[in-house]
């Protein structure tokens, strides 16, 4: 994979956050840190389009005899079988 560099511009508060995540030793790095918030960003952006496409799906078909926890669980399910589920659902999309 090719790799390009950016600089970015963080504010003191965000910089000694950057400083306190390396010197924990959750990351080696900057970059790392930075790769990681992507990849979560860009997870979170998918399960967030899959529960919208269900949604304007569901609006479609009716009404439904399901509870709000039956949808959630067959929404963990998919989000899993699919590979793009990690973690708790409630947790990674705040529902």
């Amino acid at each position: 994979m090719v790799m390009i560099k950016k600089t970015i511009t963080v504010t003191d508060q965000q910089e000694e956050w950057i400083k306190s995540q390396i010197a924990s030793g959750h990351y080696g790095n900057d970059s790392e840190l930075l790769r990681d918030l992507i990849r979560r960003e860009q997870s979170r952006n998918s399960e967030i389009e899959i529960i919208r496409e269900a949604l304007i799906k569901a609006e479609g078909s009716g009404f439904s005899d399901r509870t709000p926890d039956d949808i959630r669980k067959a929404v963990k399910k998919r989000l899993k079988d699919n590979g793009k589920f990690i973690g708790s659902a409630r947790q990674q999309m705040k529902i």
